[in-house]
């Protein structure tokens, strides 16, 4: 199975960002743009957090608040307790973490410096080209 290395090689590394000082509906334009669910939160160079959708659900449309007034930072998830991967991590490793922590995106870290994200779409995608190879590879050896 491919390493995080290797699906950000096929996948790219672009890293959509908001800074904590954004507001709630600044960064929902960006997600809207980008047609993605989740963004990573940067001061300056720096990993401060990520705000998804859910964030949003839970802490601004069910509270009461307003987007307008509301900064990322007031309901992103913080850096310290994000779970981040290293490039060396296989996509397999990624699979269990996504499912046993229960989150959508993981961001890549290596040398303390974000170098991407992957999301469950990105992984499950993997998973299954994964999964065709290997089928693939079965039936030619029983054709054989």
């Amino acid at each position: 199975m491919k390493t995080v290395r290797q699906l950000l090689e096929t996948k790219g590394r672009e890293i959509i960002s908001v800074s904590p000082d954004s507001t709630i509906y600044e960064a929902l334009v960006v997600m809207a743009d980008k047609h993605i669910g989740a963004l990573l939160v940067m001061d300056e160079a720096r990993l401060a957090g990520i705000l998804s959708e859910r964030d949003y659900a839970r802490s601004v449309a069910l509270k009461g608040k307003t987007s307008r007034d509301t900064k990322v930072r007031e309901i992103m998830t913080p850096h310290n307790l994000l779970i981040t991967v290293s490039p060396s991590e296989t996509v397999e490793q990624c699979m269990n973490l996504i499912n046993d922590k229960r989150i959508r995106h993981l961001p890549v870290m290596e040398g303390g410096k974000v170098i991407g994200v992957l999301s469950i779409g990105d992984l499950v995608k993997e998973t299954i080209a994964h999964q065709r190879f290997l089928i693939d590879q079965l039936e030619s050896y029983i054709k054989s």
